[in-house]
């Protein structure tokens, strides 16, 4: 029994159920299961199959009676999905963004000042701007009229990645400073 569940895969913490782990809770319900028991089976914990069950579960028979159905759940699964994550500002702040595009390419200001001014003359207010990070990811992602090729000083930086070496010995400054532990190797 100990090498049975050594041998089985482990669920993996904060991952999502599949369909096909939707088709089994559809399954063991249907057959009588308890929660514990199908959390248990899929590696899980209760809550999670728990939740499961009540996204999933369908009225039949002018609500007379509920069963859950995978396919169902399912759906509920990927809208929510749809629905998650941050929300671009980029169509919310398109004046801003437009102020940018003409002082960028008509006074050539850089991304620093076009953010930077607009605040300090008060033509926009700081809930109606993005910051300069976030005006270079619209560029990163093609959202604005400019290119990465039009900012010079983004070409100029040097974007490797500088890594420290962790065991760097310590020879000293001359093969006399040395010490003897280096020495004996």
């Amino acid at each position: 029994m100990d090498s049975l569940y050594s041998t089985m895969n482990q669920r993996i913490k904060g991952k999502h159920l599949s369909f096909e782990e939707r088709v089994i809770i559809q399954t063991r319900i249907k057959d009588g299961f308890s929660l514990r028991a199908i959390a248990r089976e899929l590696g899980c914990f209760p809550s999670t199959i728990s939740y499961e069950v009540k996204r999933g579960t369908v009225s039949l028979y002018h609500g007379k009676q509920s069963r859950y159905k995978a396919d169902h759940g399912q759906s509920v699964y990927q809208a929510n999905r749809y629905h998650c994550g941050r929300k671009s500002d980029f169509l919310k702040k398109s004046d801003f963004i437009e102020y940018v595009n003409k002082h960028f390419s008509e006074d050539d200001w850089s991304l620093d000042v076009c953010a930077n001014r607009s605040l300090a003359i008060g033509e926009f207010s700081s809930n109606q701007t993005v910051c300069t990070r976030t005006l270079y990811n619209y560029v990163d992602q093609g959202l604005m009229d400019i290119r990465n090729c039009d900012l010079p000083e983004k070409l100029k930086r040097n974007t490797k990645i500088h890594r420290i070496r962790k065991n760097k010995r310590k020879l000293g400054r001359s093969i006399e400073e040395r010490p003897q532990e280096i020495n004996d190797r």
